[in-house]
Order: structure tokens, then C-alpha cells, then sequence
């Protein structure tokens, strides 16, 4: 992603100093996380064999599902939250999340709450996936790379697109109410993926943000697997809006609110109530 801002020559003269004298692949790791610290996007990552495998088996085997339910006054919940794995675990996240969309929207919820505070990261298209019908048909957001070329992503019939290409779960469910005012929760553990999701939703008509400001890394990943095992995750795009605004930093929240950490506080959510405040306030979901 920063590969015309790197001073290559210094970058790779350290890097074979540091090599120096390898033997085996192993002698190199050292050598490695110090070039990707170096290259200071914040996100790009080495994985050593062993924990590949772990991490790789861990994110296979298990996900906590979407939440969805119906609020007061006719809005919808509904909490994303991280997944990664193989195509059968994004299936089921998708069914699992769609489930909980459609459980939330009931007979046509006026308004929504999207909470990302649980997404932190992983693959994105599932998450999509289930969001697209609150989302809404057309262009979401798009990848730039180091060259300026961008990859968009849009939604058709609430399903995913990359340049045109289907990525997850067909076609979703349409929404009771089409086009309703949308509260997205974001959080200091939203992340990667999570954050692709919050900038899906920057620029869309009747949307903002509560909460506190995402991680820092709205960037795309791409794993590179080593001869022996090892992997390196290389930070190669930046996420963009709809209206081609680029990301790479913490993304703040239209409103700040923290939610209270103290034991006495642990049923009260401010993030939740100032959401719903706001949408109560809105044509779709005002009480006359």
C-alpha cells in the first residue's frame, strides 16, 4: 500500500543485514517483522508456521453469530460481528446473520441500528452480505491501491459485488421499509473488516455514527504463504467511500459517546440509547 513512499534501497539493506547468515527459513523471521514493521502501515502482519496453522484452525472452527432483534418503536438491532474461515463458515454466517436481520426487521422496522463494536475483522464479504439489504442497491465503497486503481464494491439485491463479481450469500431478503434511516455503533475494537463495513455505510442518505473512533486500520489485506508454513499479511489497499474518500486512520464517529465500563453500569449502553434517540427524532421513525 506505501510501496511508492519506502526508501527500498535502505529498506532491503537492513533486512540482509539482519538475514545475514540464514540457514534455514526460520533464521529470517526476525528479518521480516522488522521490514513489515518498517513499511508503518500499521496493519501488515507475519505469522510463524505454528501459529499460521492455529490461527488458521481457530478461525475455521467457530464464530459468534449476529444478533438481531426488534427495539421500542419500531427499530431494528442488529450486531455484526467478526468472522474468517472457509467458504461453508461464511455460509453459515451469512444464513446465521440474514436470520437476525429478518427476525429484527419484523413487519418493517422504520429504522436501524447497526452495531459494529464487535466486528473486528476478518473477512468482509460475509458481513456485507447480511448488511446489504439495510445498506441499500448501488455503489458502497471501493480499494484503492498504491496506483490509484480502484476496486469497487456494490450491492445488488443485497448481496456483494467486487468489480461486478459476486462474493457472498446471493441475493438477501428485502427489507419490510425500503431505504430506512440507519445508526451505526462503532467502537476502539472495530477493525479492518469492521471498519470496510463502517466506510460502506459513509455517504449513505440518512445515516450516522455513535460511539467511540474505530481501531486505525481500514486497509486491505492479502495473505502470502512461505515455503515453510510462515505467512505474511501484506496491507495492499485502502477502503474508500462511495464518494472516493480514502481511509487509513481511526475513523470518528459523528456523535462520541462512551459507554460506561463500570460494574454498575454493565445493562446501560449510551451508545444504544443516543442511536435510538436519533432515529426517534427522524420522519421514517417520529411519532406524531
Amino acid at each position: 500500500m506505501r510501496r511508492h513512499q519506502i526508501d527500498w534501497a535502505d529498506l532491503r539493506s537492513k533486512a540482509f543485514s539482519q538475514a545475514r547468515g540464514a540457514q534455514k527459513p526460520a533464521d529470517t523471521y526476525g528479518a521480516i517483522e522488522s521490514a513489515l514493521q518498517a513499511l508503518g502501515d500499521r496493519h501488515s502482519t507475519f505469522w510463524k508456521p505454528e501459529q499460521a496453522k492455529e490461527t488458521l484452525k481457530a478461525s475455521i472452527a467457530s464464530f459468534e453469530p449476529p444478533q438481531g432483534r426488534a427495539l421500542k418503536n419500531g427499530i431494528g438491532y442488529l450486531s455484526l460481528t467478526a468472522v474468517d474461515g472457509s467458504q461453508k463458515t461464511y455460509d453459515a454466517y451469512v444464513r446465521q446473520g440474514r436470520d437476525a436481520a429478518t427476525k429484527a426487521d419484523g413487519a418493517g422496522a422504520c429504522g436501524w441500528v447497526v452495531d459494529l463494536r464487535r466486528e473486528t475483522g476478518g473477512g468482509m464479504w460475509p458481513v456485507l452480505a447480511v448488511a446489504g439489504p439495510i445498506l441499500g442497491d448501488g455503489t458502497a465503497g471501493m480499494f484503492v491501491d498504491a496506483d490509484g486503481r480502484k476496486f469497487v464494491w456494490s450491492i445488488k439485491d443485497g448481496a456483494p459485488y467486487l468489480d461486478g463479481k459476486p462474493q457472498a450469500g446471493g441475493a438477501g431478503r428485502p427489507l419490510g421499509r425500503g431505504r430506512p434511516p440507519v445508526a451505526v455503533l462503532t467502537g476502539r475494537q472495530t477493525a479492518s473488516a469492521g471498519e470496510a463495513v463502517v466506510v460502506a455505510f459513509r455517504g449513505r442518505p440518512d445515516t450516522r455514527f455513535f460511539g467511540e473512533r474505530t481501531q486505525g486500520v481500514p486497509t486491505g489485506n492479502v495473505p502470502h504463504r512461505l515455503s515453510d508454513g510462515a505467512m505474511i499479511i501484506l496491507t495492499e489497499v485502502k477502503d474508500a467511500d462511495r464518494t472516493g474518500r480514502t481511509y487509513e486512520a481511526a475513523i470518528a464517529p459523528d456523535e462520541e459517546v462512551v459507554k460506561d465500563p463500570r460494574p454498575a453500569a454493565r445493562h446501560q449502553d449510551a451508545v444504544l440509547d443516543a442511536a435510538q434517540n436519533w432515529l426517534l427524532e427522524q420522519g421514517a421513525c417520529r411519532r406524531r
